[in-house]
């Protein structure tokens, strides 16, 4: 039987299997103290070798249940009605029969919340994650659980209250279920129905209300609707020739090239109510002979602040062999991987590109004629969550847009919280080569800065003016004080737009 006809279970019998695997300590903690670090976080890559040696011979009601929803084995009848109510799960469609024993239908996996809540995410048997072993034998409408791109985007994105929320692409309903802890309504989507049932199973297993599910790619389900106060798009967003049969509905959007990321950034402004945000993961082509930030920076609807990260750039062999080795075909097929690694070639060659680009794209819908789009490069360590880091940069982003200089030097300013200072230069130097002001929160971001800069940072608590501090600090540096005031609002802006001041 192939993944895509087995059986889903009925929604009703969350509540039953929520309170039998709470009993059991089957949680994310409970999962860390059974399994300890190595053999936890090889789960979370897909590998699960460490935990089978963990839990070998273990009975205990935890391990029994690794067994079952995460390692995909059969369990005796009577050792798992032990620790579950198996014959109701029987009914509802989790556990099916197999000789004298019990196996899950689906894979079941705790996963924290962000106040610590107790939740659980429900995915193809076997497919929790991707894996180092690859896709060989998935089904073309197979749906994974929770990977490293979901929990990018549910880490970056911003939580605050919001009236309406929709999760394009909603998988198997990760993002719908932090939507659903901070918006009053949840419209999720998907192009794969089976998708759309994982998702409810995911959501009613962890106890969050079920969102309003809707089949369809892209924004086709909500259409004639906008006023969402918040998207979110883990789209299939992989640059790949597959095509019908060949592709694989959670990563092969089947549109060409980038066209499908480009597509959902151009048309999210249509969805969005004034002030909302938009944010969503991406690949884009880095194409022969254009700049790749000027191009993805292209894609931003007009009157919407943008604010686009490049995490990492693969040329394009590295990139064909990650996603062949992700659809398997490297383990049986060497002829068939050999065939296909030259069609994705000859595909990014036609299309004149040299490599793929990673990252993410916030935006905000503000209406403005002159708006905010900026796209960088960021392959450096950042602390997660970043939510708050993506809604401060927008406000200042619009902060800046909205005043002149004149209005800048008037405004009183503040150092971020974990702001620091370090010196650089030769040991026993009298005066530092260079001064750097660094992050330790966020982007974790660090600046040299000139004289100015520092005293600014070292001076701005929110008291005074940056105007006024200007004037002191050039009375102290004997300088012109018309001289350091024209050159002030540059340095203040640029403090600012990276958050290492803000605005009282």
């Amino acid at each position: 039987m192939s993944t895509a006809d087995l059986p889903l279970p009925t929604a009703a019998g969350t509540a039953r299997l929520r309170a039998a695997l709470t009993a059991s300590a089957f949680t994310a903690d409970g999962l860390l103290e059974l399994l300890g670090g190595p053999a936890y976080t090889a789960l979370a890559r897909g590998e699960t070798v460490p935990a089978a040696r963990a839990t070998g011979g273990d009975d205990s009601a935890p391990a029994v249940l690794v067994r079952l929803f995460l390692l995909q084995r059969p369990v005796p009848y009577e050792r798992a009605r032990a620790v579950l109510p198996v014959d109701g799960l029987l009914g509802d469609g989790w556990l099916l029969r197999e000789g004298a024993g019990v196996r899950a239908a689906v894979d079941v996996r705790p996963y924290a919340g962000p106040e610590g809540q107790d939740w659980w995410v429900v995915s193809d048997p076997g497919f929790g994650v991707g894996g180092a072993g690859g896709a060989g034998g998935r089904d073309r409408d197979v749906v994974l659980g929770v990977g490293g791109a979901s929990m990018t985007l549910a880490q970056l994105t911003v939580r605050e209250p919001v009236d309406r929320a929709l999760d394009v692409g909603t998988g198997s309903g990760i993002q719908a279920l932090h939507l659903a802890q901070h918006a009053r309504r949840v419209v999720a989507t998907d192009v794969n129905p089976r998708a759309l049932r994982m998702a409810a199973l995911t959501l009613g297993l962890s106890g969050a209300a079920e969102p309003e599910l809707r089949e369809g790619s892209l924004f086709e389900p909500v259409a004639r609707e906008a006023g969402f106060d918040l998207i979110v798009a883990n789209p299939p967003f992989v640059i790949s020739p597959a095509q019908g049969a060949d592709a694989l509905t959670y990563r092969d959007g089947g549109m060409g090239g980038d066209t499908l990321c480009r597509t959902l950034v151009e048309r999210s402004a249509d969805r969005l109510t004034d002030g909302g945000v938009c944010q969503l993961l991406a690949n884009w082509q880095h194409v022969e002979g254009e700049d790749w930030r000027e191009r993805v920076a292209s894609w931003v609807p007009a009157g919407c602040d943008a604010w686009i990260v490049q995490r990492e750039r693969q040329d394009i062999t590295e990139y064909t062999e990650l996603w062949l080795r992700d659809a398997g075909v490297h383990r049986d097929d060497p002829a068939g991987y050999e065939r296909l690694y030259g069609q994705w070639l000859a595909e990014f060659e036609r299309r004149r590109t040299g490599g793929v680009g990673f990252g993410w794209i916030t935006l905000t819908k503000t209406g403005s004629r002159r708006p905010s789009v900026t796209a960088e490069e960021w392959p450096h360590a950042v602390e997660q969550p970043l939510g708050e880091t993506a809604r401060r940069r927008l406000a200042l982003a619009a902060f800046l847009r909205d005043h002149d200089d004149r209005a800048l030097l008037a405004t009183r300013f503040e150092l971020a919280e974990g702001v620091v200072q370090e010196q650089v230069g030769a040991p026993g130097a009298e005066d530092p080569e260079h001064v750097v002001l660094r992050q330790r929160h966020g982007m974790m971001r660090a600046h040299a800065v000139d004289t100015l800069g520092a005293a600014l940072a070292g001076a701005c608590d929110g008291t005074l003016p940056a105007g006024v501090i200007v004037d002191a600090i050039a009375q102290l540096l004997e300088a012109d004080p018309a001289r350091v005031r024209e050159g002030a609002p540059a340095v203040l802006r640029t403090l600012v737009g990276d958050g290492f001041l803000l605005p009282v």
